[in-house]
């Protein structure tokens, strides 16, 4: 009878062992498919504009709309840079047109036809034939629309960051870019420092090896800054969406060095928050909200956002505008055979560089010096005096002005097209996305439609 308990015992424990395996094999062949979002087709006979060459402009014309923070900025750097001319100034506020117009004045140029005293002022601007390329440096929630009545109105046009929040608002910006043939950059400044465009150039010529992940930020303490906001939209905004919702200063460097749509495309992401504290009690100690109202927010203290490519890269995008933390755009390169960092201190590791390769080190001062001298851009080597003369954020402002001017100039492919923007503006609604379903895994979009693949680097931007 003990031999038959003792069996019995055997069977059940064989048993139990087989639907174990199995239920584990079970879970383990359960593939979780990403969100899918709509790719629209290409309207019939509308063609990309991948490395898009437009005729040359000798003297480009050009009309800034948004004259309160940023706008002031860009006028003055513009009347430093050959071949442009300043003709036409917008901002609902005439005494914002003013104080620009000054600008014009003390550099001894002619003012600039000014246009105010409605919200709609901005479609004169762009209506207007002494207009070629149309600036923009309002806030967020009209950036697509002046964008695409621009083109339009048949201006090129250049917009502060994020250009679009939505992706109807993205596919509306591309699908006006590819029917009018026209330029749509968004003003991504990040891309010119001195330290991100010798990276680039430095990942371009095989010196990281294969870069396999990258990493980038907007971690920006804002709380001394709310109240420069008219009307409050920023902080409203972060009040009412909850995602990565300015995405671009940290994503479009990396991105750039993993030849996004040039060779790569991002394929999914996932996305989580933290829960807010810093902003509502902001919101309750300066303010004298009622917690309860204050703590209605949308927008997560920090945000985080993985990313993986085509070909089996990563990158990670964080956002945090109200942590007590040192500014830092993060800025990581890591490749087989190197590895770069900008965040809290710059730094390269790289292999066979003068020093051996230690895992703990990066290199010493004087070969890191060297090194980048050596890989140093050559728009930098053009640019760099002048441009630390001028200024914004360092000079890297003013290269991004003198790029968009030169290649309008010369019939070039910009820079940064409308891919670009549409990829690294995306990530505002698709971590939303995410975030909203649990920290899902989405699907990007193919913003170019296929062609994703055609172009091999950067044979044209940077180049010329």
């Amino acid at each position: 009878m003990q031999k038959h308990f003792v069996l019995i015992a055997i069977l059940l424990a064989m048993l139990l062992t087989i639907g174990c395996t199995t239920n584990n094999k079970t879970k383990s062949s359960q593939v979780i498919e990403p969100i899918q979002v709509d790719v629209p087709l290409r309207p019939e006979g509308q063609k990309d504009v991948l490395e898009l060459r437009t005729p040359k402009i000798d003297t480009v014309r050009v009309g800034f709309i948004g004259l309160g923070s940023r706008g002031p900025g860009a006028v003055q750097r513009y009347v430093h840079i050959p071949g442009a001319k300043i003709v036409a100034l917008c901002d609902i506020y005439e005494e914002n047109v003013e104080k620009t117009q000054a600008i014009l004045d003390k550099a001894g140029l002619p003012r600039a036809t000014g246009y105010s005293g409605s919200e709609d002022a901005w479609k004169q601007l762009c209506e207007s034939d002494q207009v070629d390329l149309v600036y923009i440096a309002t806030d967020w929630k009209n950036h697509a629309k002046m964008m695409i009545y621009a083109m339009e109105q048949g201006k090129h046009v250049a917009c502060e960051v994020p250009a679009a929040m939505t992706l109807d608002e993205i596919w509306a910006i591309i699908d006006t870019a590819e029917r009018t043939q026209k330029h749509a950059m968004q003003l991504e400044n990040c891309v010119y420092d001195f330290f991100e465009l010798t990276t680039l150039n430095m990942a371009q010529q095989g010196v990281f090896g294969e870069v396999l992940h990258v990493e980038g930020s907007y971690i920006h303490n804002l709380n001394n800054n709310w109240e420069r906001y008219v009307n409050d939209w920023r902080l409203q905004y972060n009040k009412e969406f909850r995602g990565d919702v300015y995405p671009t200063h940290g994503i479009g460097p990396v991105a750039q060095v993993l030849n996004i749509h040039r060779g790569d495309r991002m394929k999914t992401l996932v996305s989580m928050d933290t829960k807010p504290v810093n902003l509502p009690e902001y919101l309750i100690e300066k303010r004298g909200v009622d917690r309860d109202s204050a703590y209605n927010f949308a927008n997560g203290q920090h945000t985080m956002t993985m990313i993986s490519t085509e070909n089996g890269k990563t990158l990670q995008i964080q956002h945090d505008v109200t942590s007590p933390r040192p500014y830092s755009r993060m800025y990581q390169v890591s490749g087989t055979k190197g590895y770069a960092n900008k965040y809290p201190v710059e730094g390269y590791a790289i292999e066979d560089e003068g020093e051996g390769f230690s895992s703990h080190d990066f290199l010493s001062q004087d070969n890191m010096n060297m090194l980048m001298d050596k890989y140093k851009h050559r728009i930098h080597r053009e640019l760099e005096e002048k441009a630390k003369e001028v200024g914004g954020h360092g000079g890297m402002d003013f290269i991004m002005d003198y790029r968009l001017i030169y290649c309008l100039r010369n019939g070039l492919p910009l820079d940064m097209d409308v891919y670009d923007l549409a990829e690294w503006c995306s990530l505002v609604e698709l971590s939303r996305i995410s975030i909203e379903n649990n920290n899902s895994p989405v699907a990007i979009p193919d913003f170019t439609r296929g062609n994703w693949n055609r172009i091999q680097g950067y044979s044209h931007a940077f180049a010329d």
